[in-house]
């Protein structure tokens, strides 16, 4: 069987940062997408050249998954001040359930500051905030929220579903129950160590009665990463996609440990127990290669954030290192089929 890679649109970047716009002129990437009823949408996040680096999201629609027009000149979601989200909010994943969309989204209180320019994981943090503040304060920790809308336009916010003491996010929901549960995927970046079983970050399912409740409930590792690879660090990428052959799942993987250039895989994952993996890729099928896939504030980056799949079509939308947005496509059926002739073994994990 031939190798497997995704087929990049040969006119992306398919959106750039505008000038015209001063929240969004240095940065748009890692959106969020959904398709209904003829209609790709993309939640998108972005950046102006604050040296705050406050992060916003803007909205774009098109009719065939490539061509985008943005909706406003104004974002359609962007942080409180002095909220828990005040910082930033970033990275959006969307889901539906009943007449709603559900969005999660990573958040920090503060501002990160103009990241490229720091060392690696360095954001800025507060000052004269007191030994007593709450860690997440202190360390202006990057946590995950919930947001609810109908028209991507006018929102609920529902607040943070992670633990405030973590650096968690990748958090992911699946878009509908399993065995009557919600399911969340989640990275968090403390869960390393003889404790957790696992060396890198590793990418971990829990499951919930309620969409909202989630930091009581028990994480079940569903892959760790593999040392000396390209697929040392892990997290989920999107919202995983129903097929009638089981769960198509992409991830991302980042080698030297965590410091070079971020790839993705997929999973399939089992319909009524996603803990058990079918079959992985066992390959990278997504890579940077091109300059708005490399020259930006992440050299060599490809972040997924969203799929959709039409027609028998997967789109795949992805940041591009952190300054741009493109898309790829494959047919699901081909995918699936290729999986499926790569079996898991679900005790190595």
């Amino acid at each position: 069987m031939k190798e497997m890679k995704l087929t990049k649109y040969p006119g992306n970047p398919i959106l750039k940062p505008n000038p015209g716009n001063k929240w969004e002129s240095l940065v748009v990437c890692n959106p969020g997408a959904w398709y209904e009823d003829g209609k790709f949408y993309m939640l998108y996040r972005a950046a102006g050249a604050d040296e705050e680096h406050v992060i916003r999201l803007g909205l774009a629609e098109s009719e065939d998954g490539f061509n985008f027009r943005r909706v406003s000149d104004r974002p359609v979601f962007e942080p409180i001040r002095d909220n828990f989200d005040g910082g930033g909010v970033e990275d959006p994943r969307i889901v539906k359930f009943d007449d709603s969309y559900y969005v999660t989204y990573a958040f920090r209180p503060y501002p990160p500051g103009q990241y490229w320019k720091f060392s690696h994981d360095v954001v800025k943090v507060p000052k004269n905030t007191g030994e007593n503040a709450p860690m997440y304060i202190r360390l202006n920790l990057g946590g995950t929220a919930l947001a609810s809308t109908r028209d991507f336009r006018t929102w609920k916010r529902f607040g943070r579903i992670t633990c405030p003491c973590l650096d968690d996010r990748d958090v992911i929901l699946f878009p509908e129950k399993i065995n009557g549960k919600f399911v969340l995927m989640h990275r968090p970046k403390q869960y390393v160590g003889g404790t957790f079983g696992v060396k890198y970050p590793s990418i971990w399912l829990k499951f919930s009665d309620d969409i909202l409740c989630w930091e009581d409930k028990e994480s079940h590792l569903l892959l760790a990463g593999r040392e000396n690879t390209w697929e040392e660090k892990l997290g989920g990428s999107a919202p995983p996609l129903k097929t009638d052959k089981g769960w198509l799942m992409l991830y991302h993987g980042v080698e030297d440990e965590g410091l070079g250039y971020y790839r993705v895989g997929c999973l399939l994952l089992d319909l009524e127990n996603p803990l058990h993996i079918l079959g992985k890729t066992p390959d990278y099928i997504l890579e940077p290669e091109f300059d708005y896939e490399i020259e930006g504030y992440y050299k060599g980056c490809v972040f997924p954030t969203g799929n959709v799949i039409k027609d028998g079509t997967l789109y795949v939308y992805y940041g591009g290192a952190d300054k741009y947005v493109g898309v790829a496509t494959a047919e699901v059926d081909e995918l699936v089929e290729y999986l499926l002739a790569h079996p898991y073994k679900n005790g190595e994990r």
